[in-house]
């Protein structure tokens, strides 16, 4: 299975447990296959909005798109292990620049990753 999760820097008490599995961080300062850069998440998180969401998701779906195309490896390995055990994406999201998680890049690298490999089972955690 394949999901997000919240990371917090503090974790606030009322925040729950964290989920069992395989907890990956995301976020641009990573390595990860499924890192966005961070010169899109500073500009779509600069200008917050529909029009700014839909630049930022394009580019970011763009990006994908090009690392699977020159080596699928990562995502392959990462579908694997999706299809062996719980696998949870981390990034900071939802916060006050972002409040809306469906708006994160985690979300749409679950909506990705549920595209290219179709036997995989994505969840979309509540927002």
């Amino acid at each position: 299975m394949l999901s997000r999760y919240t990371i917090y820097r503090r974790r606030p008490a009322d925040a729950g447990p964290l989920p069992d599995g395989v907890r990956q961080d995301t976020r641009y300062r990573t390595r990860h296959i499924l890192r966005p850069t961070q010169e899109i998440v500073e500009a779509y998180l600069g200008q917050t909005g529909d029009d700014h969401f839909a630049r930022f998701r394009r580019d970011y779906l763009a990006l994908l798109n090009q690392r699977f195309a020159d080596d699928r490896a990562g995502f392959d390995q990462l579908a694997e292990m999706a299809l062996q055990e719980d696998v949870y994406l981390g990034c900071s999201c939802p916060t006050q620049k972002n409040p809306d998680v469906r708006h994160c890049h985690t979300w749409l690298a679950l909506q990705f990753m549920q595209t290219y490999y179709p036997e995989l089972e994505v969840w979309f955690p509540e927002k």
